[in-house]
């Protein structure tokens, strides 16, 4: 063997072994919730065996919209290095292949199906944007494959999915963050702290919205699949249904099928804050009223959603959605207050928060000293999601406790998914407090896993 085939050898057995350190040695979701890092290694022990200054190599899914934003943030990050764009619109991934180039210098390779991504072996984890259908369909793949995964939230399109992401990570042991930034956002994590270290005495009851002011998706007709598209990869796990002018791209957010409505959509977000705030995981009692009200059109889920949650420490949630009346509620188009027996705590838009006393005075304020618009359904918070990626990093290089594991990710997902549970049934829930699990109601049951085209069922 001559020197050059050698040190390539070398190499390539030195890349394996990085990768099969990786894959094998993070103890994942479960154990990560408990904090630290492998037993017997420090950072400094971690940063030594993948080299401290090693870049993350990721593929990107999905970036029409969201993902565009995603694959540009990651793209920005020194530790890291975007491979591969996955889009089945040929468009975006044109669009984002440039976007990144740009920021990176380097070229992301361009593979319309994200699943041939997963047979690199130099690509260390997937970072998930398409459509809420291919969430944990996608992760669960990708997790099989060795990869470590960002998935946006909703974790899941149902709740079977999201126990299944919650058993993958446990038996796989990879990093599976999910996009809940806010759990990294400095001023809301402080705001949080203050709610947890009695700022407004007990908290007992919170309140969390989403207002907008988004317009009809009218009736679609049956076109033929424009040239740009892959429908039949973009519809992936979901029975096929023919395609229709007025559904890709973002539409499909208000149909069943494929979407879960505004309440996971943008109260995902909300709803996390409310359980990390109250200290609560499941629920006791679900209710959920609400309706498509403003236009006649496509439109299935809620344009208009309150969804109300008791939990066993004797606390309780509302989450508020509208999104055809933007008007706002404490100033503010989207956020939470927490009410306790002392005062309340507000946490606004953006990375911000107010404390007021029972008499409706302003205690304390702290102001955000970012931008942010939470209306941008692209990018509301670029710099403020840095701080989410690079724990996502730190989870993988380091064994770092991650903000927002899977198992957290679907405790708030599944609270998200009993509110559309108690719409759809038209059912008060019953809820075993322990396992989130609905009791005895077969009609809600059955919106507890979806169908899926044969061939496509994500399995352990």
């Amino acid at each position: 063997m001559n020197k050059a085939s050698l040190g390539a050898g070398l190499t390539d057995m030195k890349t394996d072994s990085r990768r099969e350190f990786i894959r094998k040695s993070l103890t994942g979701a479960t154990a990560l919730t408990v904090g630290g890092v492998l037993s017997g290694f420090s950072a400094r022990s971690y940063a030594r065996i993948l080299g401290a200054n090693e870049r993350i190599q990721v593929g990107v899914m999905g970036v029409n919209s969201r993902g565009l934003a995603l694959a540009s943030n990651y793209a920005l990050q020194p530790n890291c290095e975007v491979m591969y764009i996955a889009d089945v619109d040929s468009r975006a991934a044109d669009k984002c292949i440039a976007t990144v180039d740009g920021i990176q210098k380097k070229k992301p390779k361009a593979q319309p199906d994200f699943r041939k991504t997963l047979d690199d072996k130099d690509m260390d984890a997937l970072v998930i944007a398409a459509p809420d259908h291919w969430h944990a369909p996608a992760a669960i793949l990708a997790s099989k494959a060795g990869k470590h995964v960002y998935l946006e939230k909703p974790c899941s399109h149902n709740p079977h999915e999201g126990e299944l992401l919650v058993a993958v990570a446990a038996k796989y042991r990879n990093v599976i963050q999910m996009g809940n930034q806010r759990r990294t956002w400095p001023n809301v994590a402080a705001a949080i702290a203050e709610v947890k270290n009695g700022a407004i005495g007990r908290p007992y009851f919170a309140k969390g919205w989403y207002t907008n002011n988004r317009p009809s998706m009218g009736i679609g007709k049956e076109v033929a699949v424009p040239s740009w598209l892959d429908y039949d990869l973009w519809q992936g796990p979901a029975p096929r249904m023919a395609y229709k002018d007025n559904l890709i791209h973002y539409n499909w957010h208000w149909r069943w099928h494929w979407g879960t409505g505004e309440c996971l959509n943008n109260g995902t977000h909300m709803v996390d804050l409310m359980r990390w705030g109250l200290g609560v995981d499941y629920p006791t009692r679900v209710v959920s009223s609400g309706g498509r009200y403003r236009y006649k059109d496509d439109w299935e889920t809620p344009d208009t959603q309150v969804v109300t949650l008791e939990f066993p420490n004797g606390t309780a949630m509302t989450w508020e959605g509208r999104s055809c009346n933007g008007r706002t509620v404490e100033g503010t188009s989207v956020g939470v207050i927490f009410y306790g027996e002392t005062g309340s705590l507000l946490i606004e838009s953006g990375n911000s928060y107010k404390i007021y006393d029972l008499e409706n005075k302003l205690v304390r304020e702290i102001k955000n000293d970012l931008p942010i618009d939470p209306r941008d359904r692209m990018n509301p918070s670029q710099k403020l999601d840095a701080f989410h990626i690079q724990n996502f990093f730190d989870g993988i290089k380091k064994g770092t406790r991650l903000a927002s594991d899977i198992v957290s990710g679907h405790k708030s997902t599944l609270l998200c998914q009993l509110g559309n549970i108690a719409y759809r049934s038209g059912d008060a829930l019953q809820i075993d407090s322990a396992t989130g699990h609905i009791i005895g109601n077969p009609k809600a049951m059955r919106y507890w896993q979806r169908d899926y085209q044969k061939g496509w069922e994500p399995t352990l």
